[in-house]
């Protein structure tokens, strides 16, 4: 029988602890190729371990192609070629940190690769190196390609019903660095207040630029109206479409009321439209962008949810009144995102192609939030547990009842090989919430019931 030892003040997740052991046995060729394994329940009570701990690990190493399976039979060791050492550096490896692998990741804001587009990204690469390969060479302006900024204003007038001006348009390179443009426009002697709770990004964005920001409560509408007028900062930063990690939708009436207190104090609002075009039920939220009569609003979306995050590609709509002044502070600058993926971009919104792929997305991410949530009402723990917030985004909320703390609670998860965070987690100061923060979109129907697994063992008590 395999024998490990867990130290109790072991680094690893559990499961993670066993996968390496295992693996590296197979390496050192101390487990030969074709051993049987001993089975999961076995080496659990052997190990005195939990079952789901030593099925995560077998998992990992069967997707690495350490151990196969044969039905009935159980698991075994695959044939692996042994590995020539490679020399390296001791003090990196010293200082090395390891990193963490989770068998589900609900916390991590990743896209399914079954979601990407690859095959009208690849045609659209190819046309436009073959009909753009001048313009390609070509320095792109400070707000970026003409033909992109012309096509969000396109999908924004289709999509939301917002009319502005190709000028108004800056692309950048992601979000944090066009709030960090917004800064610079507006002035870092500002006062400017934050959701909480919220992305902890943000407020590093602007701590990084030495800005101490101000922080007003969620309720059940989104920021508090009466602690916005009462602190009267200069700027309030919010995502009224889908708030993360809450999931509240602003109401209209919270709207107008955050526009009037903006219009009558001189102040302005940063709206980061997070999420929006991935509404899973009703039509998309107007944005307060659409009905600010007195351009008070910055107006923020990003390629990140709708493609993927690792293109690194959002963009600005400023008000009109700020154009002259932007370009003043902005002019000789460099468009910090590369014209080659902007044409692409571009031509795909152009022919059609990124709302084919939104309303994809839309199926695919309904399909998948249903069969878990119909799987989570079928479970073990569904009357410990109620859902919340399911219907905008690609988030949703699970409160529970527990006598563990959130913080024991994602340790915990972190020993089941399950990446997941509290809602307690984005507030400032630290409060007990028992709620789970359930992000699903990396996951795919394949992945959902090992994910219902972990969330038993999570949560059983």
């Amino acid at each position: 029988m395999l024998t490990y030892h867990f130290d109790s003040n072991l680094q690893l997740p559990k499961y993670e602890h066993l996968y390496n052991c295992i693996k590296e046995d197979i390496i050192q060729k101390k487990l030969k190729p074709h051993d049987k394994l001993p089975s999961k329940r076995a080496l659990a009570k052997h190990l005195q371990i939990s079952h789901i701990t030593v099925e995560t690990a077998y998992d990992q190493l069967k997707i690495e192609g350490y151990i196969y399976s044969v039905e009935k039979s159980g698991y075994f060791v695959q044939d692996v070629p042994t590995q020539a050492k490679v020399p390296s550096r001791k003090q990196e490896q010293k200082n090395a940190q390891p990193t963490k692998r989770y068998a589900i990741d609900l916390k991590s804001n990743t896209v399914s690769t079954k979601t990407f587009p690859f095959h009208t990204w690849a045609k659209l690469t190819r046309q436009v190196l073959t009909n753009e390969n001048q313009n390609l060479l070509i320095k792109a302006p400070q707000k970026g390609c003409h033909e992109l900024r012309s096509e969000i204003v396109n999908h924004l007038y289709k999509f939301h019903g917002i009319d502005v001006d190709v000028e108004q348009v800056v692309v950048g390179a992601g979000t944090e660095y066009l709030y960090n443009i917004i800064i610079q426009l507006i002035g870092r002697d500002k006062r400017y207040a934050l959701e909480d709770p919220g992305h902890k990004g943000i407020s590093r964005v602007y701590r990084s630029n030495g800005i101490d920001p101000l922080f007003i409560p969620v309720d059940g509408q989104g920021m508090a109206i009466q602690q916005l007028e009462s602190i009267n900062p200069d700027i309030a930063h919010i995502s009224p479409a889908h708030h993360f990690p809450t999931g509240i939708t602003m109401p209209i009436q919270r709207r107008l009321a955050i526009l009037k207190w903006a219009y009558l104090n001189q102040r302005y609002i940063i709206e980061d439209d997070y999420d929006s075009e991935l509404r899973l039920k009703g039509n998309p939220v107007p944005p307060l962008f659409k009905i600010d009569q007195h351009e008070q609003v910055f107006y923020m979306n990003t390629f990140s949810k709708t493609l993927s995050p690792s293109l690194r590609i959002a963009y600005l709509v400023i008000p009109h009144h700020m154009i002259k002044h932007y370009e003043e502070q902005f002019n000789g600058f460099s468009c910090s995102v590369s014209s080659f993926e902007q044409l692409i971009i571009a031509a795909m919104i152009n022919q059609g192609y990124f709302e084919r792929h939104i309303n994809r997305m839309r199926n695919t991410y309904k399909k998948i939030r249903d069969l878990l949530i119909e799987h989570l009402e079928s479970s073990s723990i569904i009357d410990k547990i109620s859902i919340k917030e399911e219907q905008a985004g690609l988030h949703f909320l699970i409160k529970y009842k527990s006598q563990l703390t959130d913080l024991e609670i994602e340790k915990k998860a972190q020993s089941l090989g399950l990446n997941v965070s509290t809602l307690s987690s984005y507030y400032q100061n630290y409060k007990e919430t028992q709620t789970l923060v359930i992000n699903y979109s990396g996951l795919d129907e394949l992945d959902i019931p090992l994910t219902i697994q972990l969330l038993d063992a999570l949560l059983e008590y």
